[in-house]
């Protein structure tokens, strides 16, 4: 079994993979081809996939039972002592530290409920 699931791909992709996959859902694909036919798909793929991005899963003979493929995807597989695992990227940095100090204008009140008495 082979999904591959395209964001932001030109139509005309689209259309070459209906030749040998079923589009069960917009940009979702899936079907049975042999391994040869799989690997020169996602090589169309990734060759024409243009600003957007693709994602391939397929059955393997592993623990999982299947194994997949990211293009130009933030999130990558990463393998973990025989598991596929997917690595997030850390978007920690872009959130804004929490208050220490209370804003000019509060109550007395507040600023000690919030911040406690000391």
């Amino acid at each position: 079994m082979t999904v591959i699931v395209l964001t932001n791909c030109p139509a005309g992709l689209r259309g070459f993979l209906t030749r040998w996959l079923l589009e069960i859902s917009p940009g979702v694909f899936i079907g049975d081809p042999s391994a040869r036919v799989r690997d020169a798909l996602w090589h169309e793929v990734c060759q024409y996939s243009g600003q957007g991005r693709a994602l391939l899963a397929h059955t393997a003979n592993n623990e999982q039972g299947f194994t997949f493929r990211t293009h130009e995807h933030a999130w990558h597989p990463l393998d973990h002592e025989g598991l596929t695992l997917i690595r997030r990227p850390n978007n920690r940095a872009a959130t804004p530290a929490p208050e220490t100090s209370p804003r000019p204008g509060w109550s007395k009140a507040a600023k000690r409920h919030r911040f406690g008495s000391g």
